[in-house]
Parts: C-alpha cells; sequence; structure tokens
C-alpha cells in the first residue's frame, strides 16, 4: 500500500505560481512512477507530470511544458509540482497518483484545489 497527501493549492491570479506538494508513505519503494494529475470543471481527469522512481525520467503533458516542474526529495518522500505562469485554464483539482506499473495508476491521494483567475 502507498498512501498520498497533496497540499498547497490555493487560489492565485494568472501569471502567478504555486507549488504542490505529496507526502508519500508506505510501501513506496515499489512504486514504478509517480505523478500529478488533475481533473478541471466538467473535464475528465488528465495527466500533467510524472517521474519513473528507480530512473528519474520526467514526464510531461505538453499544455504544462515549460510552465511545470515536477521533482522529488527522496528523504523526505515527497513530491512536487511547481507551477509558473498559471493560466485560468490551469484551474482544477490536482491529484497525486503512484502506479507499479506502467500505464497503470493504482493509489491517489485526496486531491488539492487550485484555482487561477483571470
Amino acid at each position: 500500500q502507498v498512501q498520498l497527501a497533496e497540499s498547497g493549492g490555493g487560489l492565485v491570479q494568472a501569471g502567478g505560481s504555486l507549488r504542490l506538494s505529496c507526502a508519500a508513505s508506505g510501501r513506496t519503494f515499489s512504486a514504478f512512477a509517480i505523478g500529478w494529475f488533475r481533473q478541471g470543471p466538467g473535464k475528465e481527469r488528465e495527466f500533467v507530470a510524472s517521474i519513473r522512481w528507480t530512473t528519474g525520467s520526467l514526464f510531461y503533458a505538453d499544455s504544462v511544458k515549460g510552465r511545470f516542474t515536477i521533482s522529488r526529495d527522496n528523504a523526505k518522500n515527497t513530491l512536487y509540482l511547481q507551477m509558473n505562469s498559471l493560466k485560468p485554464e490551469d484551474t482544477a483539482v490536482y491529484y497525486c497518483s503512484a502506479g507499479l506499473i506502467p500505464g497503470q495508476w493504482h493509489y491517489w491521494g485526496q486531491g488539492t484545489q487550485v484555482t487561477v483567475s483571470s
């Protein structure tokens, strides 16, 4: 089991920045990858960014490349998402997730709301 807890969401004006955190606990060493997803109002959940746990390889959705940065602190078992140049369309509930095998995501946090005002 892997437990995930997000924090750091809030209200920000367009062009501003936020940093999300995801504290991981449990069998984190068993994860293949850990990442961020989001679900905007009336939209389906979509991939944002991820890190392969063993290699550290990074992956981003095209919509956030150059604006968002995913990183991790192994000592703290914490995942981060630095979000810069935020746009109103980034408004969503952001979820942290861990996957045990490629292409599948098995564990989810409760989500944190990010609202970007225009």
